[in-house]
């Protein structure tokens, strides 16, 4: 059960978009022709989309969650703008998406893990790979599972800003993960945001057969978005598919 829009109103405070990131994102587009084709999975309010499109980047955005989306399309200064947004899932959007068209699909904030069945997982890979072009690239940040072997719950780490803070727990029932979020802001009130939500842990041997099974041929990882070493105790995980 999802109460999203208890996080709408602190969406971008709680995903800031830091200066790594946009410092990973330029490096990584520099060797495509302008303007760069992004599709972003899972875009929020698209507040990082619109500083692309500013920049001259042809952005797509995909959202399920209707205040999220609502808030990415109230941000478009004018139509004339290189950026749209759809209500979409993953699971849709190699139907209505241009086949080798993107040069790079991104998904961030740890939004790959609510695709929690395997055969979804694949399918997603494979998705990303035929709507990217020659030479395109799957980028996606998780949380890092290295040593979740044998546990029954993982606390992910806090996020928050000086009006809120989310807290996140997945917990194992049964042989399946679930996550639990909610978020407490300023004056003590807690309100829950994710309850018993199914998602899916996967370690960087997972992430390296998922890719090169959809045809995957370089995959790098990094600890974050500064590209600094990746390691057992690194809280994420920033992936590069190409």
């Amino acid at each position: 059960m999802e109460f999203l829009e208890n996080i709408a109103e602190y969406y971008d405070e709680l995903f800031p978009v830091s200066p790594d990131q946009k410092k990973f994102f330029a490096e990584e587009s520099a060797a495509f022709v302008k303007p760069v084709k992004y599709l972003r999975i899972g875009c929020g309010t698209g507040f990082f989309e619109h500083q692309l499109s500013t920049e001259g980047a042809d952005v797509t955005g995909i959202e399920t969650i209707p205040p999220l989306l609502e808030s990415a399309n109230r941000r478009r200064r004018t139509q004339l703008m290189s950026i749209r947004f759809f209500q979409m899932s993953s699971l849709e959007m190699s139907r209505f998406l241009g086949r080798g068209f993107y040069n790079i699909i991104s998904i961030l904030n740890d939004r790959l893990i609510l695709t929690h069945d395997e055969v979804l997982m694949k399918k997603f890979f494979f998705d990303c790979r035929n709507l990217l072009s020659d030479g395109g690239k799957l980028i996606f940040s998780i949380p890092n599972f290295e040593d979740s072997a044998g546990k029954s719950r993982i606390s992910l780490p806090s996020r928050g800003s000086i009006r809120v803070r989310l807290d996140s727990e997945i917990v194992s029932r049964d042989g399946k993960w679930f996550l639990a979020q909610s978020i407490e802001t300023g004056n003590g009130r807690i309100y829950p945001v994710s309850v018993d939500v199914p998602v899916m842990i996967i370690t960087r041997a997972e992430i390296l057969e998922l890719a090169r099974g959809a045809g995957f041929g370089t995959i790098e990882f990094f600890a974050d978005f500064a590209r600094r070493p990746l390691s057992s105790e690194s809280p994420s995980v920033v992936a590069v598919l190409s």
